[in-house]
């Protein structure tokens, strides 16, 4: 069995982008590295993400990780004090030339603040509006239906996981865990199978236990020097793209080392007999690093 190491890219934000994603296309092509490419299609009102104050853990991952570095002063604003600019509508050349440069792209949401505040918190109908909008919107830009699925901020409800079935992803990222597995809908499994994010992001590991942006990818390097197969990491547009992009860089030549082949989400899904998946439950969870509760995979039943 080939061991793969899977690049999952979400992108957020208009900055992120515009300017994020084709640093990090130029890094990919120079490692020979395949990614998928999650974007996100409406309009960019990451500035609302203040709702966000009064999560456990929200102060202390802001401090940690130097947002306003990160996303600056203009994103920060965008749905508050500025209005929030279309993405798609203006990136959508930006989004187009990824697929141009060979790699899979798909839909993270349509407005990413709205999707993490409220897909939890909104009945069934909300969130097929959301969805609906993003494969739309999707379906406008590249000229055909996405493939792959990956909520934004891992939040995740059994009604969004049916949904995409019917709106016919062929599998999705949605969900941290330990590996790939078939989601368990009541009582049936899902057609839609999970490759869940495995490893920590960046930001999650930056500002604890001495690590910081010069190391952070030996950090994240010791967790996969094992040879672990069908691993996911996720990274960011506006993060890895910009001011980690040469974190990021060192990543790729250490796993490279580590005798991995980086390869797309699909590539991965390509390895696997989905029949033989693990059925499991989609639960809310706790990851070390993140603020919040995420959709996190759990053991399958015995």
């Amino acid at each position: 069995m080939r061991l793969q190491l899977a690049l999952k890219v979400d992108v957020d934000t208009l900055r992120g982008t515009r300017e994020g994603v084709p640093a990090l296309v130029d890094a990919l092509l120079e490692h020979g590295a395949g990614a998928s490419f999650l974007f996100s299609m409406g309009k960019d009102h990451t500035g609302r993400a203040i709702r966000r104050v009064f999560r456990p853990g929200f102060f202390g991952k802001v401090a940690r990780t130097s947002v306003l570095e990160h996303y600056g002063v203009r994103t920060l604003l965008y749905g508050t004090l500025l209005p929030g600019p279309d993405i798609s509508a203006r990136a959508g050349g930006q989004m187009r030339s990824v697929r141009a440069a060979g790699f899979e792209t798909g839909v993270h949401c349509f407005d990413h603040t709205l999707w993490q505040d409220y897909v939890t918190r909104r009945g069934p109908e909300w969130t097929r509006r959301q969805m609906g909008l993003a494969v739309a919107r999707f379906s406008d830009v590249f000229g055909a239906a996405p493939q792959m699925h990956g909520a934004a901020g891992w939040q995740m409800t059994d009604v969004a996981l049916e949904l995409e079935e019917q709106f016919g992803f062929r599998y999705a990222s949605d969900t941290r865990g330990s590996g790939p597995f078939t989601p368990l809908l009541g009582a049936r499994r899902s057609g839609c199978p999970q490759l869940p994010t495995t490893l920590p992001t960046l930001d999650e590991l930056i500002g604890l236990d001495g690590v910081d942006e010069r190391n952070v990818h030996e950090a994240l390097l010791a967790h996969t020097r094992a040879g672990l197969p069908h691993q996911v990491f996720t990274l960011h547009a506006e993060l890895e793209g910009m001011k980690l992009l040469p974190a990021f860089r060192r990543l790729l030549a250490g796993w490279s080392a580590q005798g991995y082949e980086l390869v797309s989400m699909g590539a991965l899904l390509e390895q696997l007999d989905a029949g033989t998946l693990p059925v499991c439950a989609v639960r809310a969870g706790t990851v070390p690093g993140r603020s919040g509760t995420l959709a996190v995979q759990a053991p399958p039943p015995h």
